[in-house]
C-alpha cells in the first residue's frame, strides 16, 4: 500500500526516459567524476555533459569567473578535451553510472560541424541524447555580407530551424535544443526548435553581462562581458520557460538559478518537464539530491500523484 501512495516523478524527454525530472546543467558538472565522492551519481535523472566540439578548445584567457549579487559571470569560452578524446578518456566513466548521458555538444568555428559530431555520435549507444548548445558566444552566423553585426544561432529563428533540421536528418537520438534568453521573442526561436524536429528545448543558457574593477577602471573577466547565472537570473528565466510553454507542444527542461527545490518547483509550475541545475552544484554539490527529495516530500505532502500533474499548473486572474 505504502508503495502505491509514492508520487509519481518520472518524465519522458523525447524517447529518454528520466526516473526523476532532476538534471544536472551543462558546464557545471564537470564530466561527472568530479563528483563522484560527492553524491551518488546514479540518483540523479540525468547527467548533461560539459560541451564538447569537434577539435580541442583551450577555452578563454584569465580571469574567466567573477562574483556577483546573487550569481557570478564566467567566460570559459568552452573549453574541453574533443570528441576523440572525449569518446576514449570521459566517456568511460559516464557509462559506469547508471544514470542517462545527455551530450552538450557545439561548433567551434561553423554550423556544419553540429552536424559532423551528431553522426558520429549517433552511433555511440552509452550516449542516450544530445543537447544542441546554439545558444555559446563562440557560434555566430552573419546576417549578410554587407551588414557585419552577427548573431548566435538561437538569436536567430531561421538558423536554429536549419541547424536542428540538418542535424535530425542523421541522428536517431533525441534532441534537446539549448535556448539564449539574449533574443527579443524566446518563444518564436522555441518554435522553430520544435518545428525542425527538436524533440525538447532547455531553456535558459546565461545572460549577457559584465562587472567591473573600479580601481583599475577594467572588466573583471578578459573577454569583457561574460554569462551570468544563478539566482539573480531566476525571475527572467521563469518568464521565458512560462512564454515558451504556451507556444510549444515539446517538453521544455527549465533552469537558471535553482538552487533548492522550492525554486525547481516554480520552474514546474510555469511549465517545465524537467529541470537543470547549474550555478548551485558549485556552491551545494549536494544540491541536486537533495531536490529530487524535495519533490517527492512536496508531491506528497499536496497530494499530487505525479509530477507532470505539477507542470504548467500556474494559476493566473487573467
Amino acid at each position: 500500500m505504502q508503495n502505491k501512495m509514492q508520487p509519481k516523478i518520472a518524465v519522458n524527454i523525447g524517447k529518454l526516459k528520466l526516473k526523476n525530472p532532476v538534471t544536472v546543467a551543462s558546464g557545471t558538472f564537470g564530466y561527472a567524476e568530479e563528483f563522484k565522492d560527492l553524491i551518488n551519481l546514479k540518483q540523479l535523472g540525468a547527467i548533461v555533459t560539459k560541451t564538447i566540439t569537434l577539435k580541442p578548445r583551450q577555452g578563454n584567457l584569465p580571469p574567466r569567473t567573477c562574483e556577483t549579487p546573487a550569481g557570478m559571470l564566467n567566460s570559459i569560452g568552452l573549453e574541453n578535451p574533443g570528441i576523440t578524446v572525449f569518446l576514449k578518456e570521459k566517456l568511460p566513466f559516464l557509462k559506469k553510472i547508471g544514470a542517462p548521458i545527455i551530450m552538450s555538444i557545439a561548433s567551434e568555428d561553423e554550423p556544419g560541424e553540429f552536424i559532423e559530431l551528431a553522426r558520429r555520435l549517433d552511433r555511440v549507444d552509452s550516449i542516450a541524447a544530445l543537447e544542441l548548445n546554439i545558444s555559446c558566444p563562440n557560434i555566430k552566423v552573419t546576417k549578410s555580407p554587407s551588414h557585419q553585426v552577427t548573431k548566435l544561432i538561437s538569436q536567430d529563428a531561421g538558423a536554429t530551424y536549419n541547424l536542428v533540421k540538418a542535424v535530425r536528418r542523421v541522428t536517431r537520438k533525441t534532441l534537446i535544443t539549448k535556448l539564449s534568453p539574449n533574443v527579443t521573442d524566446i518563444a518564436d526561436i522555441a518554435l522553430a526548435a520544435e518545428n525542425a524536429g527538436s524533440d525538447a528545448v532547455s531553456l535558459i543558457n546565461t545572460l549577457t553581462g559584465m562587472s567591473i574593477d573600479i580601481q583599475e577602471r577594467k572588466p573583471i573577466v578578459a573577454t569583457v562581458t561574460g554569462g551570468l547565472s544563478g539566482p539573480a537570473i531566476r525571475p527572467v528565466a521563469l518568464r521565458m520557460v512560462w512564454e515558451v510553454y504556451r507556444k510549444i507542444k515539446i517538453p521544455i527542461i527549465g533552469m537558471g538559478g535553482i538552487i533548492d527545490t522550492s525554486s525547481a518547483l516554480e520552474f514546474f509550475i510555469v511549465g517545465a518537464t524537467a529541470i537543470g541545475v547549474g550555478t548551485a552544484n558549485f556552491i551545494n554539490p549536494r544540491v541536486s539530491i537533495e531536490i529530487i527529495r524535495g519533490i517527492k516530500k512536496y508531491l506528497a505532502e499536496n497530494k499530487i500523484t505525479s509530477i507532470d500533474k505539477l507542470t504548467g499548473s500556474l494559476k493566473c486572474q487573467s
